[in-house]
């Protein structure tokens, strides 16, 4: 049996009533509404998922079907990308921007999102821009620029309050990950080391790169680490170099992903912030 949870910012009560005939439920549940609505429609049949994909489709409303014995306590895991998931920009094209490069280096990442690129390659590429730039711009990217996706200390405190571990990896760079894991009180975070010398960017990655099976790899071995089973094991990401560690997960979350993305992960997210993700468990 399953709960469907829809979500959005506004939801009218006469689509609830719709789509509980749609799955099939038996009752309506409030998860809150304030800023973003999410309501519970208990007794769902996931046999129905296609008419209901179709109705919040055409209404804009996030939706997902939810075991009902599974509960925000049941989850043992959180595991998160950083850029334009945990965080709302994407840190290499702003570092970029401090050296007036930005439309050359935000070309390659929005082409390695999308999957029309390698990973690796494309880190290379933009990394190699970078070559000359004082360090200090890479503060100045996250005082100035950096900032957190709607509902994220939400969700985080959340799950953390269930006795959630958290893992951030990300294809970006420990200069923003270590100070979101400090600041967010964070379990683990994983991501790219850049080299510097002399106080300036080499335009070199140290060290291996963070790339897809880097992210689901480290998603299996935290998994195992802390004796999970699969569906207690949540992530989020909005790349298709997150979409083998959306799938490796019990719950993977395309968080206002490329389409691509969306197209091939179990879960959805596109009307609400990050608590959207907690809501499903709620």
């Amino acid at each position: 049996m399953y709960r469907l949870v829809i979500q959005a910012p506004h939801i009218e009560t006469q689509h609830l009533k719709q789509l509980a005939r749609l799955s099939g439920a038996h009752s309506i549940e409030t998860v809150h509404q304030d800023s973003q609505q999410a309501f519970k429609l208990h007794g769902a049949e996931i046999e129905n998922d296609e008419a209901v994909a179709d109705f919040c489709e055409s209404n804009q409303l996030d939706y997902a079907f939810i075991p009902e014995d599974i509960s925000v306590r049941d989850i043992g895991l959180i595991v998160m990308d950083m850029d334009s998931t945990l965080i709302t920009i994407e840190c290499i094209d702003e570092i970029a921007d401090m050296f007036s490069i930005k439309p050359q280096v935000a070309e390659i990442t929005a082409a390695a999102m999308r999957g029309e690129l390698d990973f690796n390659e494309s880190l290379t590429r933009r990394v190699a821009l970078l070559a000359g730039l004082e360090e200090a711009a890479l503060n100045r990217v996250y005082e100035e620029r950096l900032k957190l996706m709607p509902g994220a200390e939400v969700m985080l405190a959340g799950f953390k309050q269930a006795g959630a571990k958290s893992l951030l990896i990300s294809g970006g760079f420990t200069f923003f990950t270590e100070r979101l894991k400090a600041r967010l009180g964070l379990d683990y975070a994983i991501a790219n080391v850049l080299e510097v010398e002399n106080g300036k960017l080499t335009g070199r990655v140290v060290g291996d790169i963070i790339n897809a099976e880097r992210k689901r790899t480290e998603l299996l071995a935290h998994r195992e680490m802390l004796g999970l089973q699969p569906e207690q094991v949540v992530a989020m990401g909005d790349g298709a170099n997150d979409l083998p560690m959306l799938h490796a997960a019990g719950f993977g979350v395309a968080l206002h992903a490329k389409p691509k993305v969306q197209a091939e992960a179990p879960y959805v997210i596109n009307t609400v912030g990050m608590e959207g993700v907690l809501n499903y468990f709620c």
